[in-house]
């Protein structure tokens, strides 16, 4: 008997379904208890969207059914194959609706048009209960079409489904026609927002996910324009002190207190810096640059005019003029240094030249030296100006920054803001 074994094949599918139903619902609660756990409040309150939300509407199908079942159908061999066939398909295309992958691959829309077929001959050859086929259809339809597609499809359903409706059961049929098309469209329409809220949810999490990584840069950078500069000080002024100590102790002495000097300083900078209130000072700069120069055995050579900065301004010239120096005392044993400063009511241009042979520690493209020169390239570029380093035709190494005298954009304090999973890089 046909109808047993298509009752039998229904129960199947949906004990399976049921079965895939269940674990779904078990890995979702698992999900929304360790969001729980972890102090997240679940971005998603209800169940990830699936086919299970469109089964029910199967029930449409219960008189179409309950006719076969009842005898009260011609041809039942061939309503219940139609039946089968049509539930096959529904539940096949529902399920892959909610993926565009799989909503648009050819064996769904193939699905969805052996669909069509079998509706169109069920609703021909029996009428009827059998007419509530095509709201169904509608709903398949809805749930896979999208684009400029939908309308004309939707149209086009929906004027079969009248005239077929019509023909088989008069002007009630168009009942079936506004079904149909009111299926259609709701369906779409509702996931359509659903799969765009998705979206716009991962968009948000993948800007997060980039907010974090920029941070994570900026820190990089601050802190090796903050500390960097201060620590090989430190190390320039301790060498000079344990050469010193063996021949000229009160010398020695003034070395090691410059060095609680600058490590006192460091420290008030860090704090100043993490709670966002340090502006850097071009003046203060060339003054720690003379003083670093000096221990070192490097004569510095300052020269500074034109008209007085802005804050911003001085703070950028005064982060490349402590790079600079800090490359010029670590890599480029050099005996001159010359920092010049050249500005007019426009532009101002700074200049750190060396005599020796050496270079940043850590070769970039571009002309441009170490990690640090390379953020503070960024930095400049941001605010409208420019950074050039290299070896001089004199020989040596310069280092050139232009800047306007006004910065384009304000320039962020170094460290302020800091994210919580930001780590702290290995300083040039």
């Amino acid at each position: 008997m046909s109808w047993v074994s298509n009752v039998s094949c229904r129960l199947s599918a949906w004990q399976q379904a049921r079965q895939t139903w269940k674990e779904h619902k078990e890995r979702f609660k698992a999900e929304q208890k360790a969001a729980r756990k972890a102090g997240k409040v679940p971005e998603n309150p209800g169940p990830p969207p699936t086919g299970f939300s469109l089964l029910p509407w199967l029930l449409m199908g219960m008189g179409a059914f309950s006719n076969l079942f009842q005898g009260k159908t011609p041809n039942p061999w061939i309503g219940g194959l139609g039946l089968l066939a049509f539930n096959s398909c529904y539940i096949y295309v529902v399920f892959r609706a909610f993926h565009k992958q799989t909503r648009q691959a050819r064996s769904t829309r193939t699905a969805l048009v052996v669909m069509g077929v079998v509706t169109f001959g069920l609703a021909i050859g029996y009428g009827g209960s059998w007419l509530l086929f095509f709201p169904l259809l509608g709903l398949a339809t809805g749930a896979v079409v999208r684009g400029p597609w939908l309308g004309r499809t939707g149209l086009a359903l929906t004027a079969v489904a009248g005239a077929v409706s019509c023909l088989r059961d008069g002007w009630d049929g168009l009942n079936v026609a506004y079904g149909t098309f009111l299926s259609t469209m709701v369906t779409a329409a509702i996931l359509s927002l659903s799969e765009a809220v998705r979206e716009l949810r991962a968009a948000r999490e993948e800007l997060a996910h980039r907010a974090v990584e920029q941070e994570r840069l900026r820190f990089s950078r601050d802190l090796h324009d903050l500390l960097g500069h201060t620590l090989s000080v430190i190390v320039v002024k301790s060498e000079a002190a344990r050469r010193l100590a063996p021949r000229d102790l009160e010398a020695a002495l003034a070395q090691v207190t410059d060095i609680e000097s600058v490590g006192r300083q460091a420290l008030t900078e860090i704090r100043e810096a993490v709670t966002g209130y340090r502006e850097g000072s071009l003046g203060t700069e060339l003054d720690r640059a003379r003083s670093a120069l000096t221990a070192a055995g490097i004569e510095p050579v300052v020269r500074r005019s034109g008209p007085p900065l802005v804050s911003q301004t001085e703070a950028l010239l005064g982060w490349v003029v402590r790079e600079a120096v800090t490359n010029a005392v670590r890599h480029s044993g050099a005996t001159r240094c010359e920092i010049t400063v050249d500005g007019t009511p426009e532009r101002v241009r700074l200049t750190v030249a060396d005599n020796g042979s050496g270079a940043p520690a850590v070769p970039a493209p571009a002309g441009v030296g170490g990690t640090g020169l390379k953020g503070l390239t960024e930095r400049l570029a941001a605010a409208g100006g420019s950074l050039r380093a290299g070896p001089s035709p004199r020989g040596g190494f310069t280092v050139t920054a232009e800047l306007p005298v006004e910065p384009a954009s304000p320039v962020q304090p170094p460290l302020q803001s800091l994210s919580p999973s930001a780590t702290a890089p290995t300083a040039d």
